[in-house]
């Protein structure tokens, strides 16, 4: 389909949901076929390891085109005097949906882009701590552990029970950890193992009364769950497009409250005059321009959605196989399901059956993709995560496999 026909769809189907709440166009699957159409995935392998990387729906592939077509013109010209120069507006509407100043908003190429940035950036002092969970990013292990093995910081990590009771469980927890020398606090929105929401809101807010700075890592809840920066209150947030936004591989983004700015390192040197500048996160040499001007495209379609009906059907999906596989011999569910806690993102195991050993059996036989994640000894399990291109067959085909492994 053309771009034009791809979007007068979309927006026919959009003019269709009037008087339809969130919760109710969540179940609409002709709004959700036309946003269905918007993707040139293989139909014939089921992607539900959209929580590593989601494909770009075809509008935003065209633009990827266009502006990569525009660079080999004459690359040194049309990249300084016009490319650049459009980043910023890049910048302001992602500041905009995200509820910042753009002057707090850093682009970047991912995640862990920005989270290494803070991590390594922050004056710390030998005997500081660094309070996480076991169950955050093992890349962000790497800086912590980096830096205690070189300046002596201590990197104190907790586990927590999968699922949790309740948020309020999830909160005690941190802060029965934090002590008199902890500094700072890295917590996920949203894990990459099973998807398990945490109170960051509470979190930060209580971190910053402590004077403790709140890192959040948010690869997972951009453009997934709806919210903005004063809901979440952090002093530091870094998520990647290329997952929920559908934006081009590659693409990301920093927020750093204004105010600490100044005190964080950059990775790459700078002038001296850039140090209270977020753009000073930026300097990493030549930068794939052509990736980071598409994402406008992204923010359209991802508008043209509708953040709050977009979340609603990650969850309807979810709760559809979770729903199938409950009660399913064998099948283990890891997440809780209620709204404060999930909402995309599942994770379940079948017991007798290595996680490894089931991901295996879902790509060979099922031509299923999902990712296997292992927490030693805590636990072992699948990532599923489907994305709004994922139709009701396709959901039932994923629980139908399950189903068949469990019981063979």
């Amino acid at each position: 389909m053309t771009r034009r026909l791809v979007l007068g769809a979309l927006a026919a189907a959009v003019r269709n949901l009037q008087g339809q709440t969130a919760t109710e166009a969540a179940a609409n699957e002709d709004f959700w076929f036309a946003a269905r159409m918007a993707f040139t995935v293989d139909r014939n392998l089921l992607n539900f390891n959209n929580g590593s990387v989601c494909p770009a729906p075809k509008v935003v592939q065209e633009a990827m085109e266009r502006y990569w077509t525009v660079t080999n013109l004459s690359p040194s010209h049309y990249v300084d005097e016009l490319l650049l120069p459009e980043t910023e507006v890049i910048r302001e509407e992602l500041a905009r949906e995200f509820g910042c100043s753009p002057e707090e908003l850093a682009l970047t190429r991912n995640t862990s882009e920005g989270l290494h940035a803070v991590i390594l950036g922050l004056d710390l002092k030998p005997g500081d701590e660094v309070v996480t969970t076991t169950q955050d990013y093992p890349s962000m292990f790497s800086s912590l552990d980096q830096r205690a093995e070189r300046e002596g910081i201590v990197v104190k990590k907790f586990a927590y029970p999968t699922p949790p009771k309740d948020p309020q469980q999830l909160f005690d927890l941190f802060f029965a950890n934090v002590g008199p020398k902890t500094r700072a606090i890295l917590v996920s929105h949203m894990t990459f193992t099973t998807g398990q929401i945490f109170p960051v809101g509470a979190i930060c807010r209580e971190a910053r009364r402590r004077g403790i700075y709140s890192i959040v890592d948010g690869a997972h809840s951009f453009a997934h769950l709806v919210f903005r920066r004063d809901d979440i209150d952090c002093d530091f947030y870094s998520t990647s497009l290329h997952k929920w936004l559908t934006a081009p591989v590659g693409t990301g983004f920093l927020y750093m409250r204004r105010e600490l700015i100044p005190r964080v390192w950059p990775l790459l040197g700078v002038p001296a005059a850039m140090k209270a500048n977020i753009r000073k996160f930026e300097s990493i040499g030549t930068a794939p321009v052509a990736m980071r001007n598409a994402v406008a495209d992204a923010l359209a379609f991802h508008r043209g959605l509708g953040a709050l009906r977009k979340q609603e059907r990650l969850r309807y999906l979810r709760r559809r196989w979770e729903g199938a596989l409950r009660g399913v011999d064998r099948v283990k569910l890891l997440n809780a399901d209620s709204p404060e806690q999930s909402c995309g993102i599942g994770a379940l195991g079948v017991d007798g059956i290595r996680a490894e050993q089931l991901t295996a059996t879902l790509l060979n036989k099922f031509k299923i993709h999902v990712r296997t994640r292992v927490m030693p000894g805590e636990f072992e399990c699948i990532r599923v995560t489907p994305n709004i291109y994922a139709s009701l067959e396709d959901v039932d085909r994923f629980s139908r496999a399950i189903t068949t492994i469990a019981r063979g």
